[in-house]
């Protein structure tokens, strides 16, 4: 599924509030050029994601309109809106003459939203703790029918960048089970490793002490809930930016002189103007691939919230992210043999994912605390 990122707020007010464009003479120049990872858009070819980006739109001018309820009650966990639509010869190149759109749960999802610091207007293109989390943030759910056919789509907030490429990845949850990759995991360019290759790389997290402390506060909450509701299998999805990597991939895609570009006088780039691209999808995604281009290992924490700087003095300068993944396995009796029957088939070294939620809670978050150096 197309991961999406969105720009902060405070980017869009900045670059709303400097309207003035300062011009230099034209001259012969030389200017690093930072390659930012483009923003998917959704096309009008696609008859469901162009449907469904519709539908959001659609949901979001009509939740507008609804008072914000002072506390969630037990039938927001009910509620859902759904609209059929009939278009004859009527915008049919970006949309099929009929069609439904159907949201789950609209002002529970809203409230989810505002704590996560998700504005309206970001969320047309992309827990308790307000944001605070290292849960997956799950921004709304939907069904699309599109010529009888059901599609079933959850927006959630990506864990990686939109634009620091993650050179490797592990999916951490304690256990002693080797890595086993699937023919479908083979053919991609990043494959997923698991905690032995974590142990046998040496692999290390270098972050700062208040860092640390920072992150394991997070995880003790959302682990301790997530045990509550008896949640097993989960694991911490840890993606790992090389900085020094991606200066080298910079410096070989360096821009090559042009005499059409003139350098301001100040050294400044100018801030586009939001208007300038228009509120349409593609106008969007222009705008966040031109604001303010960061350099090597930089990142806006509030778009990239579950990214964090290696600590000033580490041996390699990286940027980590975490977050917990596969948050919705409970332990009942279908899982208990199916355990059951794994640790038969693989022996020992599988009883790891046998034991209860309690014992699973306790050697993850112990497992996690021995990955930082």
């Amino acid at each position: 599924m197309a991961s999406l990122g969105n720009p902060g707020a405070a980017a869009a007010a900045a670059a709303a509030s400097s309207p003035v464009v300062l011009l230099g003479p034209k001259t012969k120049t030389k200017k690093k050029h930072f390659v930012q990872q483009k923003v998917k858009v959704f096309r009008p070819g696609d008859t469901v994601l162009g449907v469904f980006m519709w539908g959001v739109n659609h949901s979001i001018n009509d939740l507008n309109q609804v008072p914000v309820p002072v506390m969630l009650l037990p039938d927001d966990f009910k509620a859902n809106t759904k609209i059929k639509v009939n278009n004859h010869l009527f915008n049919k190149e970006n949309l099929p003459g009929h069609f439904k759109f159907k949201e789950y749960c609209p002002q529970v999802f809203r409230n989810l939203r505002e704590r996560f610091g998700i504005e309206d207007l970001n969320y047309q293109h992309i827990v308790k703790c307000h944001g605070s989390t290292l849960l997956p943030q799950f921004l709304g759910m939907y069904r699309v029918t599109v010529e009888n056919e059901d599609t079933y789509l959850i927006v959630m907030r990506n864990m990686f960048s939109h634009r620091l490429v993650v050179h490797r990845k592990y999916d951490l949850k304690g256990s002693l089970v080797s890595r086993e990759a699937s023919d479908k995991e083979k053919v991609k360019e990043l494959p997923t490793y698991k905690d032995v290759d974590f142990r046998n790389n040496m692999q290390k997290v270098y972050v700062s002490e208040e860092d640390k402390e920072r992150i394991m506060e997070k995880l003790r909450r959302d682990v301790e809930f997530l045990e509550r509701l008896k949640i097993m299998d989960y694991s911490l999805l840890l993606g790992i930016h090389d900085v020094s990597r991606a200066e080298k991939y910079e410096d070989e895609a360096e821009e090559p002189s042009c005499e059409d570009e003139a350098e301001p006088e100040n050294g400044l780039a100018p801030a586009p103007l939001v208007g300038s691209y228009g509120t349409s999808p593609e106008g969007i995604a222009s705008y966040m691939n031109s604001y303010k281009p960061l350099g090597p290992g930089e990142f806006d924490p509030y778009v990239d919230v579950y990214a964090i700087k290696s600590a000033p003095g580490a041996p390699r300068k990286e940027v980590y992210f975490m977050g917990l993944i596969d948050v919705l396995t409970q332990y009942d009796t279908k899982k208990k043999a199916a355990h059951a029957a794994k640790t038969v088939k693989h022996g020992a070294g599988a009883e790891i994912s046998t034991v209860h939620p309690e014992q699973y809670a306790k050697r993850f978050r112990d497992f996690i605390t021995n990955i930082f150096a």
